[in-house]
């Protein structure tokens, strides 16, 4: 079970307006637009807050279905009592995110986050985020980013 914090000003405007307690109905069909696999997965909002309560079946879907939801104007924070089914991934772990700022692209996110040089790795950065991100070059500063990790 994890809290993680959000940009409430800052995503997709889903229909409801800034001073507006988030809708379920709304969150959960953009949720489920994004083809995840979260179908398992019920939320429910206190606040500003979205709850995600269900299974999935692995540890990258969960982190999608966190930034999928997070990145949603009105929704100050997202908290998981998710099951990860996948025998490997069992013992939930920490999502490694990033919150993006003015100037950043993919590249300078991947050097800064993998080290000097490895800016290449851009790419993991933009797979892991598919499908709430269409184009390497369409992020924004507040918008939050999961990070993969470097496999070997």
């Amino acid at each position: 079970m994890g809290l993680f914090s959000f940009a409430k000003s800052i995503g997709k405007k889903l229909g409801f307006g800034d001073d507006e307690e988030p809708q379920v109905e709304a969150l959960k069909k953009e949720l489920d637009s994004h083809g995840l696999g979260t179908e398992g997965v019920e939320i429910e909002v206190v606040g500003n807050k979205a709850v995600l309560k269900g299974k999935v079946a692995d540890q990258a879907t969960l982190e999608k279905a966190i930034i999928a939801i997070g990145n949603t104007q009105g929704v100050e924070s997202v908290e998981t009592a998710v099951a990860v089914e996948a025998e490997a991934d069992k013992a939930e772990k920490e999502p490694v995110l990033y919150t993006v700022k003015k100037g950043d692209n993919l590249w300078k996110i991947a050097e800064a986050q993998y080290g000097k040089g490895k800016g290449p790795k851009h790419e993991l950065i933009f797979e892991a985020n598919r499908p709430m991100l269409t184009h390497p070059d369409k992020i924004y500063p507040g918008q939050v980013l999961r990070i993969p990790l470097l496999e070997g």
